[in-house]
């Protein structure tokens, strides 16, 4: 569980990381800009830190915020209105027209965080400011977490999701969930965030806590929507079924106090069965709607299946995981997905060829700072007896480690390398 500081601005931090793609997705209902959106609910922020010291913590906290940003978003639709108004009665034409009603249809659904997904993965914005956008504004994560979400430097993404946001409210990009090829075009980005965003939840980047569980909550909700939303498509019910296959785990992930637990050391018992059970009917509905070979997500969802279906460690299908992310690197190549087969191969050849794959890596630009680099070598260089290097990795991934608790692991094992 995500700890939470004690006093009003501790508190207040907590609310707000938990609480604002709500306050903002809201917000963007009304004022239909998500960039003015975000610049409310930091106004609602800003008074919170005012009251909040001096009259106490709501009792609601999460509600005061909501409730304090949407009365700003009516003040300033209504100021709009009366400024509308007036330059009507001495002459004037805005040369503008009132929002057009949003559809109604079938299979409509009225969730102001998927709008919010939808919008910011608008086509006018490029793959990588999509992201960055959402991310940003739905899974409430700063600048930095979205630079080490994405390998790139903090000034890059800052750039990115002004850029962003200035092209959304410059082209009056609708806020809703679009209907027919509008819909397809924006899926593939949609579905990228949402993982991107249970990620940061499931091993957060930076911070005190490992795990984020409400991200994790937000990101899978928002999946399960997506599949109602979009029955047909594979790849929708494919990320279910992994985000189902990783949330089973999350009990068994972290010790007594807080700590990592690493994969071969989880007390399976902890794993939610019942999410289990769902991720396997999500799988099936994937491989039954797969046309023209299996996607990323419906890969990557066999993976964590194969997981999931064995009772140790031990009983894992290696070697089925290393085909399938052969596979996964054919289909969608990237240095991540090279390093997780690296992984799978140690397991299912031994650590030797698995090590020839990771140097292979060492040049890879994307990978310079990513801290699971030199942990999986050090890994790899540990079973194969070479513990001195192994100890020096560690070491040398624990620096690049922003989660004080994965640090603090990479420094244990350092240590435990002799």
């Amino acid at each position: 569980m995500e700890q939470q500081p004690t006093g009003p601005s501790g508190a207040l931090e907590t609310v707000f990381r938990l609480e604002s793609p709500r306050v903002v997705a809201a917000v963007a209902r009304i004022v239909r800009d998500v960039g003015i959106a975000e610049e409310l609910t930091q106004d609602a922020l800003v008074a919170a830190l005012e009251q909040w010291p001096g009259d106490g913590v709501p009792d609601n906290p999460g509600a005061w915020l909501m409730t304090t940003a949407r009365h700003r978003a009516v003040d300033l639709v209504r100021r709009r209105e009366r400024y509308a108004r007036k330059l009507q009665e001495i002459g004037r034409d805005l040369g503008t027209v009132p929002p057009p009603e949003e559809p109604s249809a079938p299979d409509d659904i009225d969730d102001d965080l998927l709008r919010l997904v939808f919008t910011t993965c608008h086509p006018v914005l490029s793959a990588d400011a999509r992201t960055a956008l959402t991310l940003r504004l739905l899974g409430g994560l700063t600048t930095a977490e979205i630079a080490r979400a994405f390998l790139a430097p903090e000034p890059t993404i800052a750039q990115r999701i002004v850029r962003a946001k200035r092209t959304l409210a410059k082209r009056n990009v609708a806020f809703e969930v679009p209907y027919g090829p509008d819909r397809e075009a924006r899926l593939g980005s949609v579905l990228d965030v949402i993982y991107l965003i249970f990620n940061e939840g499931y091993a957060a980047t930076a911070g005190d806590d490992w795990l984020r569980p409400g991200l994790c909550e937000d990101a899978l909700r928002l999946a399960r929507l997506l599949a109602g939303l979009m029955p047909k498509e594979a790849e929708v019910h494919a990320l279910v079924a992994l985000l189902e296959f990783q949330a089973s785990r999350s009990a068994a992930r972290t010790g007594p106090h807080g700590e990592p637990v690493l994969l071969r050391d989880q007390n399976r018992r902890r794993w939610n069965r019942m999410l289990i059970a769902r991720g396997v009917t999500a799988l099936a509905h994937a491989e039954a709607s797969a046309a023209g070979g299996p996607g990323p997500y419906l890969l990557q969802a066999a993976i964590a299946a194969c997981h999931a279906h064995a009772y140790t460690y031990e009983e894992t299908d290696w070697p089925r995981i290393a085909a399938l992310y052969g596979l996964l690197a054919a289909r969608s190549p990237s240095p991540v997905v090279e390093l997780n087969r690296a992984v799978a191969v140690s397991m299912a050849e031994g650590p030797a060829p698995a090590l020839r794959i990771v140097d292979a890596l060492a040049a890879e630009p994307a990978l310079r700072d990513y801290h699971l680099l030199p942990s999986v070598r050090a890994d790899l260089l540990a079973r194969l007896g070479r513990t001195a290097q192994a100890r020096a990795e560690f070491e040398r991934a624990a620096a690049l480690a922003r989660n004080e608790r994965e640090r603090e692991l990479l420094l244990r094992r350092a240590a435990e390398s002799g």
